[in-house]
């Protein structure tokens, strides 16, 4: 073993305290050992084959924790859009609204086998393509895109029982988008719900991480899904945008930023196309002097740091109580000082790479510009990889509601530590964001939580735990983050006409 050794930090006009206690001792590297076949590029999956794109250009995936391509991706454009939505149309009329809802669902079965078959691999991919620790592509991701598909096979054949008294019917083909921080699950999350309900799909994965929704459409094949069912497009914003307009399109489905979620209500607007959307999130992490302080500060790290911030749930807003503050910060450093950021395929690895460069030109910025507002910036002292894109896990104090690193959505390992006395202040201040994603309280006081929990204006409120999902559970936010759910029976209903 050797010791880490210090990092250049951020440049700023305030002096950044570095929080390192000292030596701390590393493991050995401990890489993962599963190598998965990558091909040299990747066709769009229409109609159950793989076929070469219309404009037969290709763009690069990138590993962000190396610089280096991984493969190359197909660019599917309007007329490759078209070719799917008719392929999805054709599959539905024919073949999968007609079919036996419990033999939908035996489909939905061996796909779920087939991921559980294949996580190692598929979680390598995800880790390569996406930047995240292995061991949360591995043990978290993987685990829960198996359980959603399980989940939904089994609400296949029963749907009448999940909306009594009413008549459940498909939507005909869905329009399904989805973003770079959580690939496959994202995947999963609008694909199982829409097959077992009976409509057919064209997805579109982010341009950034397209490489696992490919290996997916290896698997759907594998699986003999009946061929249109489910049609994989690639591309950049250009290619969403064709398949939102597309007339024959049915129904949306949206995960990503506000902004383009705005575009996309708009252009949807005066059609008969269901939408929903998830947006973008500012969440907030609630600390009361009389919760397990311990507990909550590994909940914060969870969230923020192991996740780099991946999540558009993830707790970027700590409001503590004044009467534990100097504790809860002292153990924060303590614990931030420990994690481990480098190579995201060593099982060792806390922290992993940004997701792109533009993201972290993004991260600094806003960084940055938290410090100019009066900000105190505190960053982890550990050594970050030459290649790549990296940021330290940091701390921000002395933050003010005005300033925009607690108003903006930040995608990094960046927490904003702001302070409270009461717990309507706290609730104030929670609630003073445009975002209405998620939150978290902790308290060892049930009726606080059930409390907090009634007035916060947020989708999911996590009570003395967080980042925790479940297929069976319902996900979704108010606000600018915007409406419907997935998951759980309030997911189903986005994808039936009752």
């Amino acid at each position: 073993m050797k010791p880490v050794s210090k990092s250049n930090r951020s440049k700023s006009k305030k002096p950044v305290r570095a929080l390192d206690f000292g030596d701390r001792w590393d493991y050995a590297p401990a890489p993962e050992s599963v190598r998965p076949k990558i091909k040299k590029q990747y066709e769009l999956f229409i109609d159950g084959e793989f076929v070469k794109p219309h404009s037969s250009k290709y763009f690069n995936s990138i590993n962000p924790s190396t610089e280096e391509r991984i493969t190359r991706i197909a660019h599917g454009d309007k007329s490759d859009i078209n070719k799917a939505v008719k392929a999805a149309r054709e599959a539905y009329d024919k073949t999968w609204s007609r079919m036996d809802p419990r033999e939908r669902g035996k489909y939905l079965y061996r796909i779920a086998r087939l991921i559980q078959e294949k996580a190692r691999e598929l979680a390598v991919l995800e880790t390569m393509d996406g930047g995240k620790p292995i061991k949360e592509s591995r043990d978290v991701d993987l685990p829960l895109v198996a359980a959603h598909f399980f989940y939904h096979a089994g609400w296949a054949d029963k749907l009448k029982y999940a909306f009594p008294r009413r008549d459940p019917q498909p939507l005909g083909v869905c329009g399904q988008i989805i973003p770079w921080n959580f690939p496959l699950l994202m995947a999963a999350w609008k694909l199982a719900p829409a097959l077992a309900c009976g409509n057919t799909v064209v997805l579109k994965p982010a341009e950034t991480t397209s490489t696992t929704a490919m290996h997916l459409a290896q698997i759907l094949q594998e699986a003999d899904l009946p061929p249109g069912v489910v049609n994989i497009v690639t591309g950049e914003g250009g290619t969403g945008a064709a398949l939102v307009e597309h007339p024959d399109i049915n129904k949306i489905a949206f995960t990503g930023s506000t902004e383009v979620g705005k575009r996309i209500a708009a252009s949807t607007a005066g059609t008969e196309k269901k939408l929903t959307l998830e947006l973008g999130g500012k969440a907030a992490n609630i600390i009361f002097e009389d919760a397990p302080l311990d507990q909550a500060v590994e909940g914060i790290i969870q969230g923020i740091y192991f996740n780099q911030g991946h999540v558009c749930c993830a707790g970027s807003r700590l409001f503590v109580q004044e009467g534990v503050y100097d504790q809860i910060l002292r153990k924060l450093r303590t614990r931030i000082a420990t994690l481990r950021v480098g190579d995201p395929l060593d099982k060792n690895t806390d922290v992993g790479a940004i997701n792109s460069k533009e993201q972290l030109k993004k991260i600094s910025s806003l960084v940055q510009c938290g410090v100019d507002e009066g900000a105190s910036l505190e960053q982890s002292s550990c050594a970050l990889p030459e290649k790549g894109y990296w940021f330290p896990p940091s701390v921000l104090t002395d933050v003010t509601m005005s300033h925009r690193v607690a108003q903006e959505e930040i995608f990094g390992p960046v927490l904003s530590v702001m302070t409270f006395r009461t717990p309507e202040e706290a609730l104030q201040r929670a609630n003073n964001t445009p975002y209405g994603l998620s939150a978290g309280v902790w308290t060892d006081k049930g009726s606080k939580i059930f409390k907090m929990a009634e007035k916060l204006r947020a989708g999911v409120v996590w009570a003395n735990t967080y980042n925790k999902f479940d297929p069976t559970s319902p996900f979704g936010g108010y606000k600018e983050s915007g409406f419907g759910r997935e998951g759980g029976k309030h997911g189903l209903s986005a994808y039936v006409r009752l």
